[in-house]
């Protein structure tokens, strides 16, 4: 009876995560990204929208690579360009087939693809928002202004980039 309890309690406790690491992004941003792309592309909505979120999703997964690679203590020269590099660049993998490379004029000077238009658009957006949200919590004593302040900024961000682009694109 021992062993089973011991067996037991063992085979729970492998379960269970062991610790937590900090990552640049929640969780639960990176939920909500990836619930806007599927929503969006479900409910017929402009391929420069669905880019958008598309690319803050795959540079939020570029950061996590550049967690994990710290993690495993592998540095290189240029190596966090490259990672994020790499980690949009998936973009094109993710609907190849689906969607044609189809440029049009955006703003009447921009000749680029819609969906890539959105994608490079989705990036800055991101980093921006994370640069925004590490100065605003320096500024504060090192701590966030209001709970899951981390998720709202991009999330919000990014649907005010969406509104804009149905306005203008």
């Amino acid at each position: 009876m021992k062993s089973v309890l011991r067996n037991l309690f063992v085979g729970m406790a492998t379960i269970l995560p062991a610790g937590a690491f900090a990552n640049p992004a929640c969780p639960i941003c990176t939920i909500a990204i990836g619930a806007g792309v599927g929503v969006a592309e479900s409910l017929g909505v402009p391929t420069a929208i669905v880019g958008l979120w598309a690319g803050a999703l795959l540079t939020l997964l570029g950061y996590w690579m550049i967690k994990f690679f710290d993690n495993r203590g592998w540095k290189f020269w240029g190596r966090n360009a490259l990672l994020i590099g790499l980690s949009v660049a998936m973009i094109g993998f993710a609907y190849v087939g689906d969607i044609d490379y189809t440029p049009e004029w955006i703003w009447g000077f921009i000749y680029l693809d819609p969906i890539l238009f959105g994608a490079l658009v989705g990036i800055i957006v991101f980093i921006l928002t994370e640069k925004l949200y590490e100065w605003m919590k320096r500024k504060n004593g090192g701590h966030a202004h209001f709970p899951f302040e981390r998720v709202v900024l991009p999330v919000v961000a990014l649907a005010l980039c969406s509104w804009l682009f149905c306005l203008c694109v």
